[in-house]
């Protein structure tokens, strides 16, 4: 495929607002696609390059994309930059600056579909030194061979944000359109291979395929999520529930085969450097190959530490043996998702718990399974006087559906309403914070699309903005006044006194009072609140 097909049919799906004609316009692409093609045009529909379960990264940021566009088209990266704060857009700056560009003596070859991964599995791999010139090499290679329109999405591409509005809800049902599958067997594929490219080629083999999707070990899934709730409400719904520790720290997945052990973060990132003595306790505590998902807390005289602790052994990269010392992290394993080649994500959660107790001789997460309100009322301020968040409700007979917020796993922690959203703006601060950012804008996701939903200003330290400024100040992608935007990374847990309709945001909802709590470096931008959870919180809110 032409990589300006690829460009035509992002074009097409940007000026189509409803879902259903979306599903259709991709089915089609996905019909017509060369079966080497396929995986690469489902992700890059949605926005991404590698499998969700990869580790790799192209490492392009804005200043990459800036200074090759101006090399292609004449200008100095001042210039492009004033192109991009035009409109906010730098895709659509790209194709406004590659229409006009000033210098033609590159010799220009069609770009492809195959070609253009290729380049980006380029860019992930270049190490060393020289890194940084050899990825903008490529970068200008790829602009100076690209249409205005391919431009366009290119930069998006490349800055990790495609605003064509293909989620994986979407993309599952154009797969299942495409090649007469379920969508039911589309979704259970990918929860195990972690890679709708992937699944989109078995699928065109057929449900059979599909069936012999299984978990692979050092490819780490999604991990199952849990929404809001209240324990009476649960007990309407079943007879017994379990009910364990809510954790302040951070959730892992560990993958170990025989001697071979991998760490990954929340994010799926590989953190088995960071944590050595935590990949250590849990490989002793088991003889089996498995796959464990747990939550790792940073402890001091028997008592939890706050969340911040653990990140900073997240974070570390160098001197990681001094840090051990310094700050002691406890592993806590509440489910098993994989052993000795065996998948277990369609077993019942009082099943997986069973095998777990079995394979694990220690760090397995203390447990509750009742049907009577007040002995989980008990269990839960038991938790909170241990120094925890508060306790997970889960329902025995529920499977783990990874990446899914559902009705199966509820959090119970104390009154105070908290929201976590990507930060995709800030305004510059005043008097002694006028070199930092002040005031950030907020975003919710609303089928694959981050939309405004508030601004939060209040509840940061000097410091804290000033570590928030180190993380975003390279992620500039275009700026209007006093506001600037970014290349959506980061994400606020934000506290709130209730949710308000308000014409002021696209979400059409506003936060009142919201309120930094804290960075959750822990999550990735797909896991903010999404605007569907938002309506959902508002109309619970109202009936109180």
């Amino acid at each position: 495929m032409d990589f300006s097909e690829f460009a035509t049919i992002c074009n097409r799906l940007e000026d189509v607002p409803g879902r259903i004609d979306m599903t259709a316009i991709v089915r089609e692409a996905l019909e017509a696609a060369d079966e080497h093609d396929l995986s690469v045009l489902i992700r890059f529909l949605m926005g991404r390059i590698f499998p969700d379960w990869s580790q790799e990264k192209i490492g392009i940021g804005p200043n990459h994309v800036y200074d090759a566009v101006g090399y292609v088209t004449g200008k100095d990266r001042a210039a492009v930059i004033r192109e991009v704060n035009k409109g906010g857009d730098p895709g659509r700056a790209v194709e406004h600056l590659l229409a006009r560009k000033e210098q033609t003596s590159f010799f220009t070859t069609p770009l492809t579909l195959g070609e253009v991964y290729q380049d980006f599995t380029t860019l992930a791999r270049i190490e060393g030194s020289r890194s940084q010139k050899e990825k903008l090499r490529v970068v200008r290679r790829l602009f100076a061979n690209a249409t205005p329109l391919e431009g366009r999405y290119l930069a998006r591409l490349m800055l990790g944000e495609l605003r064509i509005g293909i989620g994986e809800g979407t993309m599952r049902d154009a797969v299942a359109a495409a090649f007469g599958v379920s969508s039911e067997r589309v979704e259970h594929a990918y929860q195990a291979a972690n890679d709708l490219g992937e699944v989109g080629v078995l699928a065109r083999q057929g449900d059979e395929a599909l069936a012999e999707v299984r978990v692979e070990l050092f490819r780490p899934v999604k991990m199952m999520l849990a929404k809001q709730g209240t324990i009476a409400a649960m007990l309407e719904e079943t007879d017994y529930l379990a009910a364990e520790y809510k954790y302040d720290g951070t959730r892992f997945q560990f993958h170990k085969k025989g001697g071979e052990c991998r760490m990954y973060s929340r994010k799926l990132e590989e953190v088995t450097g960071a944590i050595p003595d935590v990949v250590e306790m849990l490989s002793a505590a088991t003889p089996h190959d498995l796959i464990l998902d747990g939550e790792v807390i940073a402890v001091k005289d028997g008592r939890p530490l706050p969340f911040q602790y653990v990140l900073r052994r997240f974070r570390r990269k160098h001197d990681v043996a001094s840090h051990i010392e310094e700050i002691s992290l406890v592993p806590n394993v509440f489910d098993l998702i994989w052993i000795d080649g065996e998948t277990l994500i369609g077993l019942p959660f009082g099943e997986r718990r069973k095998r777990l107790e079995e394979a694990v001789s220690d760090f397995v997460a203390p447990q509750l399974v009742s049907g009577d309100e007040a002995e989980i009322e008990a269990f839960y301020r038991g938790a909170l006087d241990e120094g925890h968040e508060g306790i997970m409700i889960k329902v025995p007979t529920s499977e783990y559906t990874p990446g899914v917020r559902g009705k199966d796993w509820i959090k119970i922690k104390p009154a105070v309403d908290t929201i976590d959203l990507a930060v995709i703006g800030a305004e510059w601060g005043e008097g002694r914070r006028a070199r930092l950012f002040g005031s950030f804008l907020l975003a919710c996701n609303h089928e694959g699309t981050l939309i405004p939903v508030s601004k939060v200003a209040t509840g940061f330290s000097d410091e804290m903005l000033a570590e928030v400024y180190e993380l975003l100040k390279d992620k500039v992608v275009s700026s209007e006044g006093k506001t600037v935007y970014f290349e959506p990374e980061l994400v606020f847990e934000v506290g709130y006194a209730e949710i308000q309709k308000s014409p002021n945001y696209e979400g059409g909802f506003a936060l009142r009072f919201p309120r930094f709590i804290r960075m959750r470096d822990d999550k990735g931008v797909d896991e903010v609140e999404s605007l569907a959870l938002i309506q959902e919180r508002f109309t619970r809110q109202s009936s109180m």
